[in-house]
């Protein structure tokens, strides 16, 4: 069996980009550790959606943990940067901000879970972050850096098939199903044309536990979000893939991969 580490930015981010490969991977008797470089303290909430004397940060590291028993994962992990915010605000350059961590030194934190997991696999993101996000792309760097440090031999860049999330987006809209808060691509440059990728994971079998994941999320995550609105057609046809960059190997777009532990 083989241990899949999965490096995410924020709280949620892990729902999103690669809950179903997580739960695939879990469900196979692989070994899931999920790290979280932030968590999350500059994310947006509802006025009143916490307790009293509650914070952020320490209800969406819970969810991180409801989400993490959902997915399979046998540990959590946080690298204990504070969140950036989006990329141009002024959390940017606070002091502690993972965006401005030095490389190196997040990378020695991330390498130290890899040599002591013995991580076979580590998935990332893709060089903008998948859309421009400070800490996605500071994600992408670290742990680029990391698996150096660590040895670690097979890196994925998790992303998303821009080029097939226009073609799912153009058949919802045509069907009415286009959920109102659906993401603009272009305004956040999403994801990478499906010619650069390599891996192609199917994970329609653990849709269930992906949009469960998401659910445990609630500060984030609403009911009424396009992630969570659309009907279960919907989500399969947008969420049923999980798409991966295989760092240093280029397998043409007609020869995906059909799992990251084959």
């Amino acid at each position: 069996m083989a241990t899949l580490v999965c490096f995410h930015a924020h709280p949620d981010d892990e729902s999103i980009a690669t809950g179903g490969t997580m739960a695939a991977a879990a469900a196979a008797g692989h070994r899931v550790v999920l790290v979280l470089a932030t968590r999350g303290e500059h994310g947006e909430v509802d006025d009143g959606f916490l307790d009293e004397g509650e914070t952020l940060s320490g209800r969406r590291e819970r969810e991180t943990l409801a989400s993490a028993d959902v997915l399979g994962v046998a540990t959590v992990e946080f690298l204990g940067y504070t969140d950036s915010g989006m990329m141009g605000t002024p959390e940017n350059d606070l002091p502690g901000s993972f965006w401005t961590a030095d490389v190196d030194e997040a990378a020695q934190r991330l390498a130290e879970i890899l040599r002591a997991e013995q991580a076979e696999m580590l998935t990332i993101y893709d060089s903008n972050g998948n859309y421009g996000h400070p800490d996605h792309i500071q994600v992408h760097r670290v742990g680029v850096r990391a698996a150096e440090l660590a040895g670690t031999p097979r890196v994925y860049e998790a992303t998303v098939n821009r080029d097939e999330m226009r073609r799912g987006m153009a058949e919802l809209a045509e069907q009415g199903m286009l959920p109102g808060e659906a993401p603009d691509f272009e305004e956040f440059e999403l994801g990478v044309s499906e010619s650069v990728l390599t891996t192609r994971v199917d994970v329609s079998d653990w849709l269930q536990q992906k949009r469960a994941s998401m659910r445990s999320h609630a500060s984030q995550i609403a009911e009424q979000s396009f992630f969570l609105s659309m009907p279960d057609s919907a989500f399969t046809s947008a969420f049923g893939v999980e798409w991966y960059i295989h760092r240093g190997v280029a397998t043409p777009v007609e020869e995906f991969e059909t799992s990251l532990w084959g």
